[in-house]
């Protein structure tokens, strides 16, 4: 699973600004601050000088968009759970703790190869449709509207004509970026309202499960309870929610074992709130620093659905994937031996040269292209209709009702989270002028 693989990488290291030379180990330096606050420097001289960078612990890293697609579709480089933590195990014995817990998820279709994952996605598939997002469209612009109305109504609106105490910054990652996805994943799922903070906290346990494997498996327990509970009851009196799809799937001779009905469930319900929260702090911090961009974007609110996707390839939320050889396959020009991990650099490929014209520069008018952002081949991110459509809403509201948004730091005061596998600011404290609702 990406979020225990995230827990491994995210080690502090030095704050120094790590230089680059010849003989660089390049995984040293992407865990340099000056790294965290921009990668893609790093990136390009990857790609230019070793694409197929082999770290000394016999870990991979594929920078070219060409090599990050073709291995993306080979299925001899794995994402089944057990080999994937024997490697981690193999590579670090803290690791045993976290493959124990893992094993506890599961065997969902994030972390299983054919045919397991086959079976699993298209069970998923029958109750995550298009038709079921995009019936979200009203629900997911309430919620947006109803987040943005709270930030405006804080102690400040963000000129100076708050409750007489003067300009308030709003961080907008804890106003709308965070809250939006989990609201939704919860409507999706028909969790109660009553019951949303207390899933909200286990969000937040299992975001820090490298940190505390004890508190971590408490929360798991806890949370498997709940969704059993949950499941329980739509087999009773099912609902227009995607448990009771789930359910009746099951119900309908489908091959979905208790066990992968809980599992399926807690992965469905955890792996797109960071992305999502992560795609729309991104996205609208690129737009503050390109206001060509964003003033665009205003003069013609249509082009949202490309900017997403341009933001998605210009700055990608998802920074890689990770896999494991299951035997000795070749890929770009070289041949990773079975056993080692690879890290497919999603963000990498979206600048990478050969694909994408002028790859450092935003674009929101961008033609029609395909980037990596969300995967590619037999693991493609189910969940990426719902996260383009909630960035689509959120951003598209935020830069409809806010004309004056702006950064209330210098960018260079922004902070990042140290965590390679995903690109996300702690905050983005922005200040405003509403534009009420028309």
């Amino acid at each position: 699973m990406s979020t225990v693989i995230g827990g491994v990488a995210e080690t502090e290291a030095g704050d120094g600004e790590a230089g680059i030379s010849e003989a660089v180990d390049f995984a040293a330096v992407m865990q340099s601050d000056a790294f965290r606050r921009d990668p893609y420097p790093t990136y390009a001289r990857m790609r230019a000088e070793c694409p197929m960078y082999r770290a000394p612990q016999g870990v991979w890293y594929v920078t070219r968009h060409a090599d990050v697609e073709q291995a993306l579709g080979d299925l001899r480089l794995s994402n089944d759970r057990e080999r994937m933590t024997g490697a981690l195990v193999a590579r670090d014995g803290r690791m045993r703790d976290l493959s124990r817990l893992t094993a506890r998820l599961g065997r969902v279709m994030s972390n299983t190869d054919p045919p397991d994952h086959a079976r699993l996605r298209g069970l998923v598939n029958k109750a995550f449709t298009a038709r079921r997002v995009e019936e979200l469209r009203g629900r997911i612009q309430t919620v947006v509207d109803r987040l943005v109305d709270d930030a405006v109504a804080g102690e400040g609106n963000g000129n100076g004509e708050g409750k007489g105490k003067g300009a308030e910054p709003v961080d907008l990652l804890s106003a709308v970026a965070s809250p939006l996805p989990h609201t939704v994943v919860c409507e999706l799922f028909g969790i109660p309202e009553a019951d949303r903070e207390r899933v909200k906290e286990w969000f937040r346990g299992l975001g820090r499960i490298h940190e505390d494997i004890e508190r971590a498996e408490r929360v798991v327990d806890e949370f498997e309870a709940y969704l059993t509970g949950l499941a329980r009851q739509r087999r009773a009196a099912p609902g227009d929610d995607l448990i009771s799809a789930l359910v009746t799937a099951q119900a309908r001779g489908d091959r979905l074992t208790d066990h992968e009905l809980l599992s399926t469930c807690f992965m469905l319900i955890t792996a797109g709130d960071e992305t999502t929260t992560n795609l729309i702090g991104n996205g609208v911090l690129a737009l503050l620093r390109h206001p060509d961009q964003l003033a665009r974007l205003r003069a013609e609110p249509t082009l949202i659905r490309t900017a997403v996707d341009e933001i998605v390839r210009y700055d990608s939320p998802s920074q890689a994937i990770v896999r494991v050889a299951a035997e000795d396959v070749p890929l770009g020009g070289r041949t990773v031996p079975a056993g080692d991990l690879v890290y497919l650099l999603l963000a990498s490929a979206g600048r990478d040269p050969d694909r994408h014209q002028e790859p450092d520069r935003l674009d929101l008018t961008r033609p029609a292209h395909r980037h990596l952002g969300f995967g590619h081949g037999p693991h493609f991110c189910l969940g990426a209709p719902l996260a383009r459509l909630e960035a689509e809403l959120a951003i598209g509201t935020l830069v409809r009702r806010l004309p004056s948004l702006r950064l209330a730091v210098p960018a260079a005061e922004l902070q990042w989270r140290p965590n390679p596998l995903q690109r996300r600011l702690t905050a983005l404290p922005v200040l405003y002028t509403d534009q009420k609702r028309k």
